[in-house]
């Protein structure tokens, strides 16, 4: 293989390590103060395809004989595929919004990778009309003259109420990753996520330990979201962070890390 996702490993080197797959249009560093909470576990974190070092999505495309047009089927395939290459062959896979969709599709695609699964901030089912054409409207946006800009108002959507009145340092934070979004990462992501499918029988099919975790402030991801994936899950813990918006994991990192840990003793067990 030519082409895969960057990959940094954190924490000590064992068997059944816990993957996190960052948000939109954001990078792995996203994780970095829930990887200070975890830093005695094996943690590997990624970038998407078109995001932080990873390669473009055509390159990517090519090396996993994916279709051209934007899905998330090609995210799903380059984990798989770029933690296969790594010898990792069996991993606790625990996603935050967009990262949520792509843990979706693996256990669509790949559910034999999967010995755990933590979804937040997230849904399975498809956007409304209204959303998928409001993402095509971002994607020309961004593959425009307004660049990243065009992702530029969404720092008063994906943190929460608490954050914008309390944590200035932590706005600030997301406010200059937003700006340093990739334009043609950002149209790829918006286009793959407008075409995703309902993914809720993906999760129907598993049997692993999963976690569905949401901030208490989520304007984007709702609680009847998270109590369907809930329901379609055998063995699974919901939390709900307080103070916390969209982005729980940069909000609130060491609830979120607790829930995540907890999670993989859970899957050790199992």
């Amino acid at each position: 293989m030519t082409a895969r996702l960057s990959l940094t490993r954190n924490g000590p080197d064992e068997a059944v390590p816990l993957v996190l797959l960052h948000a939109f249009p954001l990078d792995r560093r996203m994780w970095d103060d829930v990887l200070a909470e975890l830093d005695d576990l094996p943690v590997i974190t990624l970038d998407a395809p078109g995001f932080g070092s990873s390669p473009a999505t055509e390159e990517l495309a090519e090396a996993f004989g994916a279709p051209s047009e934007p899905t998330l089927t090609l995210y799903a395939d380059a984990v798989a595929g770029t933690l296969r290459e790594a010898g990792v062959d069996r991993a606790v896979v625990a996603g935050l919004s967009m990262g949520g969709y792509a843990t979706l599709a693996l256990a669509e695609r790949h559910p034999d990778l999967l010995a755990g699964v933590g979804l937040l901030d997230t849904r399975a089912a498809p956007d409304p009309e209204a959303a998928r054409e409001d993402r095509l409207r971002v994607a020309e946006e961004a593959a425009g003259p307004k660049g990243a800009g065009a992702v530029a108002p969404m720092i008063g959507k994906v943190l929460g109420t608490t954050s914008h009145a309390e944590r200035p340092e932590v706005v600030e934070k997301v406010r200059g990753w937003l700006a340093e979004a990739p334009p043609s990462g950002i149209a790829w992501a918006q286009r793959a996520m407008a075409a995703r499918p309902d993914r809720l029988a993906a999760l129907e099919a598993l049997d692993v330990p999963a976690l569905v975790l949401r901030g208490a402030e989520d304007l984007q991801s709702s609680q009847d979201d998270a109590e369907s994936m809930a329901s379609a899950l055998r063995d699974v813990e919901v939390v709900v962070v307080p103070r916390a918006g969209h982005l729980s994991a940069v909000e609130q990192p060491q609830e979120v890390a607790t829930a995540l840990r907890a999670l993989r003793e859970r899957c050790l067990r199992a």
